[in-house]
């Protein structure tokens, strides 16, 4: 598995570029992102970072469903 690396919002495009990367894994690491997203909000969170927090969630799920139609497909209905 090698080394672990911490990706955010902004790498959306370096990991589906990456190669050597299966489908699995890249989407594995897309919804990394999006889980790390919702763990960074609280009670105290503004309308306006809930709202953030939505628009980067449907970008990974739209990138998700470049790779899985399917499941991006199911995520994106999920999310409004």
């Amino acid at each position: 598995s090698g080394i672990l690396m911490s990706y955010n919002i902004d790498d959306i495009d370096k990991i589906l570029s990456f190669t050597s990367w299966s489908n699995k894994r890249k989407i594995d690491a897309l919804f990394e992102i999006d889980a790390e997203l919702y763990c960074n909000q609280g009670k105290d969170s503004t309308k306006t970072e809930l709202d953030t927090t939505h628009k980067q969630s449907r970008k990974i799920y739209r990138a998700v469903k470049s790779l899985d139609e399917y499941w991006g497909g199911m995520m994106l209905r999920e999310i409004k």
